[in-house]
């Protein structure tokens, strides 16, 4: 099974469970990963995917810096939730 397929499937499983936060998330996820697609016009095997999934984790982590330094800790509540969905999807490092 392919990490797309995998997202896929898990975004419908969020669905049937009403998981509104990780249901956001996997569709952010999908959407970048359909956007990288687009742009280059090749469908992304795993380790573009994983590209994409470290990138959007990136982001995630500056807009958590910004906002706590804003003193927003609920939009950086979202942020991290949001990241903890993401990292389910990276290999698990050595």
């Amino acid at each position: 099974m392919t990490l797309k397929t995998r997202i896929t499937d898990d975004m419908k499983t969020a669905m049937k469970a009403k998981d509104s936060v990780r249901l956001g998330a996997l569709r952010l996820l999908l959407a970048a990963i359909k956007q990288k697609e687009v742009d280059e016009r090749i469908e992304l095997d795993d380790a573009a995917i994983i590209a994409v999934i470290d990138k959007q984790l990136k982001q995630r982590r500056d807009s958590i810096s910004q906002y706590q330094a804003a003193q927003r800790a609920d939009l950086a509540d979202k942020e991290q939730a949001e990241m903890d969905v993401f990292a389910v999807y990276l290999p698990q490092p050595l």
